[in-house]
């Protein structure tokens, strides 16, 4: 999977110049946490619902209404942006975008192309759009946690338990004292047909749900 399979493309952008206030209600008629900032054709920062909330004046202040008018009106983003940035590319794999995100603690990357434009946003709800499609989780069916030796062919000898049930997912939970947990999805089959074909095959069941 690739991150322009799954990115929102043309993303909403704002300029260095533009007001925080207009940036917040940008975000507020949107539904968005975060807005790229453009300079021309250039990512030049990023700034989130909370940067513009937090630059708002506190209630407890002292100026006039007419004050507050007059700062808010001056208030630009590039005042209160991020411009160090993470960023990903369009042709990256989703994995490595969503590690990215996980080290820096970030819930959303600006998407370039080989020539560094923007061309879209991944945000952690993208992510996992992917994951629960890669599970196979709309497909309903059987899910099933195996653990088997962590050696060629026992895959195998799952997929073969499983048949004549069609497995629509698998992935991997990581390798421990020699052993492997597998979690399978599939459908056209009941659990208990599919538990029992397992377990006379010699493999161990975990979780069938």
């Amino acid at each position: 999977m690739l991150v322009k399979d799954w990115m929102t493309p043309a993303p909403l952008t704002v300029s260095p110049s533009t007001v925080v206030l207009e940036a917040l209600k940008l975000l507020k008629s949107r539904g968005f946490r975060r807005l790229p900032v453009v300079d021309g054709a250039a990512l030049v920062g990023m700034v989130t619902e909370k940067d513009l909330k937090d630059a708002m004046p506190s209630k407890a202040n002292t100026l006039s209404v007419w004050e507050l008018n007059q700062l808010l009106g001056k208030l630009a983003v590039r005042e209160v942006m991020t411009n160090n940035l993470k960023t990903c590319r369009a042709s990256d794999t989703l994995e490595s975008a969503a590690l990215t995100m996980q080290a820096a603690k970030i819930a959303g990357l600006p998407v370039l192309d080989s020539a560094g434009a923007l061309v879209g946003m991944l945000t952690i709800t993208d992510v996992l759009g992917a994951f629960t499609q890669v599970l196979g989780l709309k497909e309903g069916g059987v899910r099933l946690t195996l653990e088997m030796p962590d050696v060629p062919g026992s895959l195998i000898r799952a997929t073969e338990a499983i048949q004549p049930a069609n497995i629509v997912s698998v992935a991997t939970a990581g390798s421990s004292n020699g052993k492997r947990k597998f979690v399978i999805r599939a459908v056209g089959q009941s659990a208990a047909e599919l538990e029992e074909r397992l377990k006379n095959a010699g493999i161990e069941v975990i979780n069938v749900q």
